[in-house]
């Protein structure tokens, strides 16, 4: 299987990068082709450009090297895992604009009807999306509603084609101990491994 994974953090120190160190070596042991990405140590732009909403034609070139490869790659995968902190009820930005400019209209989804639902183009069939919180999980859900369940599982991941969304929430990562981080890093691999499972 092909599968991108993604981190988003500006810390290369941060428990999201050993997330994405884990998941990405049990995914390698388990003969996978990974495509990885840290946004931003590649220092991809998140900044959609106007000449980028232009049309769908626009969409399928562009002159950005870096952005026709992550879109050439999207395109290829089975699976993805988007590794991330909760920054305000979102994706940090470098991830919000890799939405915008890697899921673009022609690239990962056309509109199939004049009511504006969408026709996903992605071959991948599944995702995973592990979080970071220092939100405790009542206050997450109780007051905030999960946003990032919401962005992942109902607004992105769905529009492109992709129905199985999985998520984890590692939380709260500033108190947490060393044991934690360590059972927690098991159960990002487990879940990286389910990914797999037909």
């Amino acid at each position: 299987m092909r599968i991108g994974v993604y981190v988003a953090h500006p810390r290369h120190g941060s428990f999201n990068h050993a997330l994405f160190d884990a998941v990405v070596d049990e995914l390698r042991q388990r003969g996978c082709e990974v495509f990885a990405h840290d946004l931003c140590a590649e220092g991809f732009s998140p900044v959609l450009t106007a000449e980028e909403t232009e049309t769908v034609q626009a969409a399928e070139r562009s002159d950005d090297a870096q952005l026709a490869l992550h879109r050439g790659e999207v395109a290829t995968l089975d699976g993805l895992v988007f590794v991330h902190p909760n920054w305000w009820g979102m994706p940090p930005a470098v991830l919000a604009g890799w939405v915008q400019r890697v899921f673009a209209p022609g690239v990962a989804y056309k509109l199939g009807t004049a009511d504006g639902e969408p026709v996903g183009l992605l071959r991948a069939g599944r995702a995973l999306v592990l979080n970071t919180s220092d939100t405790p999980a009542e206050r997450e859900h109780g007051e905030f509603g999960d946003p990032l369940q919401r962005i992942w599982a109902a607004c992105v991941l769905p529009y492109v084609g992709i129905a199985d969304v999985r998520r984890v929430v590692f939380r709260t990562v500033g108190d947490s101990t060393a044991e934690q981080r360590a059972d927690w890093l098991r159960r990002a691999r487990e879940q990286a491994a389910a990914l797999l499972d037909r």
